[in-house]
């Protein structure tokens, strides 16, 4: 390794840092030169060694190139050896080849002469066995004969083969003419004479199996037009070709494949004769009835339309039960034993009506397609159900009218029928026309769904609409009327609505009723989605008749509001007749708050136990919304009120606040809102509390004691307040005068009063108008100590509990009653 000038010099400092370290520079440079000697010779050795090798690899190289020299040449002396041998054996092998072919060809041309033989034989005595009829043999020579025509497909251009392709194909002809033949006797009678035709003909299908499948198809094709030519004939003439008479059509073929069923045993298992003569039978007859229906002049008689539609039906679940392996349903069946021996044409609709009732649970599973059927079947996967009944399906108008005119009439008579009372005992307080009117809407959705679940099912869920709208209707028409006409306009009384007692009741029934009907019409259409056609399922929907019974439940907790309404007007306009001006002390409540409790105490508990929760909470919401605004509008229309009176009616609105917010307990109903209605009642109340106090106020602080305790009230409020106090037009502009004027700095709540009334916002004060506000605020908190103070010279005793709660309200800042001043 390269080492620096300031490196060396830095190694021999450190080897020999002093002087007397300088003895033993003698023995390092002995030793460095031992060293340099010894790598010198490894050198020499190393370069000597290398010219050895070199010379080495040189005879090597030659060595290995003499040896491939050698390889390649046994290379070709092998290939040459084994180019000899493979011609050697080629010229072995070339005459076994030649012998070898010559055997094959050989060993082919016997085989097809002994097989040609054999064909030539087997034709031969075919065509005798088919001239002779002899079935049975034929059919197995037919097997065989098929069998050697194919080993002869690649010799189909040799003439002799071709003549006797032409020879077997004649004679198949023939076989299948005799055998037409003979099945065109069948069902003539001849079955009867001749004994062994039926076994001839049974022989003669194991030929047609032999032959070509369309053989066998037009053989039962002309065999099944055979048979319906005369179901034809009879049915196409114009005694039988009615709708009466569609019964006798499926009797006939019952009959048919009963007294034909021993003559068609002759037809193999696998050819599913009947089957497919039922199947040609629905096509004709549908085809048949559709013809019938279209040509009717009038529309049909619904008794005998249905009963047709019925017998029908009933025949493709025979069908669909016969031909799909399934059990026969035994009620079902013995009801068509029951019709058949029973005089069809004497029945009436309402016997067909009940009869549908008593087979829903049958016709309920006719809908279940049998997945497991023998596919092999010709037109397996036919489905009997609905083949000749769907062509009813556009003609069952007049059966929807008919279910419409009954269900029309079933309601005007329960509806007649209603007592408007529920039995004592009862649970749900739920008037039974409404249970009635869905117990005839399920009994016709019943009769229906047994006939069809298509298009007149759907028009019938419209009629279930209908009759429920008419329903609601009804009920609408029940809740009581508010006067109308010039004399009730006269009167005073147009638009009021005096409900008694048994009428409040009949509301409370009505609006359970119309819960129940909203819930129930849902249920309803939700049954009739799972049970008609998929294509008519988003479109069944009850939500028109729920809002329909929605505005009668909302209606007649209205009408109960207005009723009582109506009830309070004799307190009302008592209250405005009490004395005020001439009473000398405070006493109890007055007489109209004494008759307000007694209207709520009569009605209330009544109410409370027949509404539900919800309703009855809507129910207080809405008379406490009329109830305590009202109360707070009459006191305006009193003539005049002294500090006096106005101290008597401030404890009749506390008595009035007390009853309202007492009403839940006395309905002995616990709802989620009961809350809320609190504070509602306790803010609208307050405001009439507020007006008491304004009222009571001195004339010289009425104007600040008004819009500290009603900043919401208008001038014109102000004005009466001032008549209601006594005082004359002329003190009262100059009061009315300083109000306006002052008016303007009064800052009006964002916040709608309530019975803890906010501060009044106090504008952002400025240099000029400091001084201003400071007196304001000091003005108003005069006006609502001195509006608590009021009152405390009163000695009686019903207004001790008021007296005392204002002196306690002056003396605290804080507590329930002290928030009535606060402003």
């Amino acid at each position: 390794m390269a080492m620096d000038k300031s490196s060396a010099i830095d190694y021999i400092n450190q080897m020999f840092p002093t002087e007397a370290s300088l003895s033993g520079v003698e023995p390092l440079i002995q030793k460095i030169q031992s060293e340099i000697r010894r790598v010198d010779a490894g050198i020499l050795v190393a370069v000597r060694q290398q010219s050895n090798s070199g010379t080495k690899a040189k005879e090597d190289l030659a060595l290995a190139t003499l040896a491939v020299q050698e390889l390649m040449y046994k290379i070709r002396e092998i290939k040459t050896k084994a180019e000899q041998s493979e011609t050697m054996v080629q010229e072995i092998c070339r005459d076994i080849k030649k012998l070898d072919f010559a055997k094959k060809h050989i060993t082919t041309t016997i085989t097809a002469l002994h097989r040609l033989t054999m064909l030539v034989s087997a034709v031969e005595q075919l065509q005798v066995m088919a001239s002779k009829r002899q079935y049975k043999e034929a059919a197995a020579q037919l097997e065989a004969v098929n069998q050697l025509c194919s080993h002869f497909e690649a010799y189909r251009d040799v003439p002799k083969i071709t003549d006797l392709k032409e020879k077997f194909k004649n004679i198949k002809q023939i076989l299948k003419s005799h055998v037409f033949s003979d099945f065109s006797s069948l069902g003539t009678g001849k079955e009867t004479e001749e004994t062994n035709l039926l076994q001839q003909l049974s022989d003669a299908c194991l030929v047609v199996d032999a032959l070509e499948p369309s053989v066998r198809e037009e053989l039962v094709k002309n065999f099944c037009q055979r048979e319906l030519t005369s179901y034809q004939q009879i049915f196409e003439g114009a005694e039988l070709a009615k709708l009466d008479k569609t019964e006798r059509r499926y009797a006939w073929i019952k009959r048919r494949l009963r007294t034909n069923e021993e003559i068609w045993k002759i037809f193999p298992p696998s050819w599913h004769v009947e089957y497919l003569l039922c199947i040609q039978f629905c096509k004709l007859t549908r085809k048949q009835l559709v013809d019938i229906l279209d040509n009717l002049r009038e529309k049909p008689d619904v008794g005998t339309l249905l009963l047709a539609l019925q017998r029908t039906i009933e025949f493709e679940e025979e069908l669909a039960e016969k031909f799909s392996g399934g059990p026969r349903n035994r009620e079902t069946g013995s009801d068509v034993e029951e019709n058949d021996k029973g005089n069809t044409h004497s029945q009436t609709v309402l016997d067909i009506r009940k009869k549908y009732e008593k087979k829903l649970a049958a016709n309920s599973g006719t809908e279940e397609k049998d997945v497991h059927k023998d596919l092999s079947v010709p037109g397996a996967g036919f489905n009997f159900q609905g083949i000749i009944s769907s062509c009813f399906e556009p003609h069952l108008t007049v059966y929807v009218e008919l279910e419409e005119k009954t269900l029309m009439e079933s309601l005007e008579k329960l509806v007649q029928e209603e007592t408007w009372e529920i039995e004592e005992g009862s649970q749900t307080n739920i008037l039974s026309s409404s249970m009635q009117v869905f117990l005839i809407i399920r009994r016709s959705l019943k009769r229906c769904s047994a006939l069809t679940k298509n298009q007149t099912l759907f028009n019938l869920f419209k009629v279930f609409q209908r009759i429920l709208k008419a329903y609601a209707a009804k009920l609408l028409a029940k809740l009581p009327k508010g006067g109308t006409g010039i004399v009730a306009a006269a009167t005073g009384t147009d638009g009021q609505i005096r409900t008694s007692d048994k009428d409040e009741r009949v509301i409370c029934y009505i609006v359970n009723t119309a819960e129940y009907c909203h819930n129930t019409s849902g249920e309803l259409a939700e049954n009739v989605s799972k049970m008609i056609d998929s294509q008519f399922s988003d479109k069944v929907d009850m939500t028109e008749v729920q809002d329909e019974f929605s505005a009668v439940i909302t209606k007649a907790l209205m009408t109960l509001v207005h009723g009582l309404e109506t009830k309070f007007d004799a307190e009302m306009a008592a209250m405005t007749r009490v004395p005020w001006g001439t009473l000398e002390s405070v006493g109890d409540q007055s007489e109209y708050v004494n008759g307000i409790n007694s209207i709520l105490a009569s009605s209330i508990p009544v109410l409370g136990r027949l509404l539900s929760p919800i309703y009855f909470q809507f129910f207080l919401d809405k008379l406490a919304a009329s109830l305590a605004p009202r109360f707070y509008l009459n006191i305006y229309k009193c003539k005049y009120i002294p500090e006096t009176g106005a101290q008597q009616m401030l404890l009749d609105t506390q008595a009035v606040k007390t009853i309202l917010l007492d009403i839940p307990a006395i309905g002995k109903q616990q709802t989620s809102g009961a809350s809320n209605y609190s504070k509602f009642v306790s803010r609208e109340m307050s405001k009439a509390e507020a007006l008491l106090k304004v009222i009571l106020s001195p004339v010289d602080s009425v104007g600040n004691t008004y819009r500290a305790l009603l900043p919401e009230g208008t001038p014109q409020d102000f004005q009466r307040i001032l008549e209601l106090k006594g005082l004359r037009k002329q003190d009262q502009q100059s009061i009315l005068d300083d109000f306006n004027k002052h008016g303007s700095g009064i800052m009006q709540p964002s916040a709608p009063l309530s019975a803890v009334p906010a501060t009044p916002a106090i504008a952002p004060p400025t240099a000029a108008s400091t001084s201003a506000s400071v007196s304001s605020i000091v003005s108003r908190e005069d006006v609502l100590t001195r509006a608590a103070a009021l009152g405390r010279g009163a000695a009686t005793t019903g207004f001790k509990r008021f007296l005392a709660l204002t002196e306690a309200a002056k003396d605290r800042k804080d507590g329930p009653f002290r928030k009535l001043f606060n402003a």
